[in-house]
């Protein structure tokens, strides 16, 4: 049974083709002329016919040779492709990142940095996924995704967190609606109006309603913050959502004010503690906090 085709050989044999020699392979391989002769000399009897003939001084290629020389080509230009390709993965410059996060978030500030993150890395592919902060956790633990960032997300074993940011409710509202002239807007002076805001079982709303002393009257019930801000658009009440989102692009005929009291949800970024996380993800992370990603890599789990 033949021995495999190894490395050493396809590179005695490319060599000898560029060179046109045994002596000049030897000084392109830094190796000795006897060590490239037993090399070819090994290929030869694992290929089954000569590769070369002497021919005034000169080694001459047989029509085999010349046959095989553009499948070599072609390894060594394969090789030199994923060594350049690796290279890339390690300085983060080309590869997949998949981020999940809870809708306000991925909708506003995220998708800004994501956008900034891509726009110096033109071979980077990302996926970034909306979804409600309690499916975040499972995603990474089944390694669905490589990170996560989700509002005030509890402890789950192999998960790691760190806060990044605090999400702000805020009055989504037209420029024309009565109370736009007020620079800011209590609970109380909603009474009067219909307001928009989030279904019920979603966490926002569950923070909203521990600061009602008095029922509001909410008309309208969204899932996310941007279907409230197009109802409030439309003229439907007011929007009483994350207002990250509306800085981040904002609407003509929209207008913002801040909530009173204020009322805040902390926002987190996740990983899984199970595996070792990628350079690209690293960098992301790097990015997205403004530190070294060492911080987010060697962070305790249950912070």
């Amino acid at each position: 049974m033949h021995s495999r085709i190894q490395l050493r050989h396809l590179e005695a044999f490319h060599a000898v083709m560029l060179s046109g020699s045994i002596t000049g392979a030897a000084g392109l391989l830094n190796v000795t002329q006897p060590a490239v002769s037993a090399t070819i000399k090994h290929f030869e009897q694992r290929l089954g016919f000569t590769l070369f003939r002497r021919q005034g001084g000169r080694l001459e290629p047989s029509p085999e040779a010349r046959a095989l020389l553009p499948e070599v080509q072609d390894i060594f230009g394969r090789i030199s492709g994923l060594e350049r390709f690796s290279q890339d993965l390690a300085e983060g410059i080309q590869g997949s990142l998949s981020i999940a996060a809870s809708s306000p978030i991925a909708n506003a500030w995220l998708a800004k940095s994501v956008a900034e993150f891509v726009k110096t890395r033109p071979n980077v592919r990302v996926s970034l996924q909306s979804m409600d902060s309690n499916l975040i956790a499972e995603r990474l633990l089944n390694e669905q995704v490589d990170l996560g960032v989700a509002f005030a997300p509890g402890e789950h074993q192999g998960i790691a967190s760190l806060r990044i940011a605090d999400a702000v409710l805020g009055c989504i509202l037209p420029g024309t609606h009565p109370l736009a002239a007020l620079p800011a807007i209590t609970i109380d002076d909603l009474l009067p109006y219909p307001v928009i805001t989030y279904v019920p079982q979603a966490l926002l709303r569950h923070r909203l309603g521990e600061f009602l002393q008095r029922p509001l009257n909410i008309q309208l019930e969204v899932s996310t913050s941007m279907t409230g801000i197009v109802l409030a658009f439309h003229g439907a009440g007011v929007a009483l959502v994350e207002s990250s989102l509306l800085r981040a692009l904002p609407i003509p005929g929209l207008v913002r004010r801040p909530l009173v009291p204020d009322i805040q949800v902390q926002s987190h970024l996740l990983w899984s503690t199970l595996r070792p996380q990628r350079t690209l993800s690293k960098m992301f992370v790097q990015h997205l906090t403004g530190g070294p990603d060492t911080e987010v890599a060697s962070s305790d789990p249950d912070c």
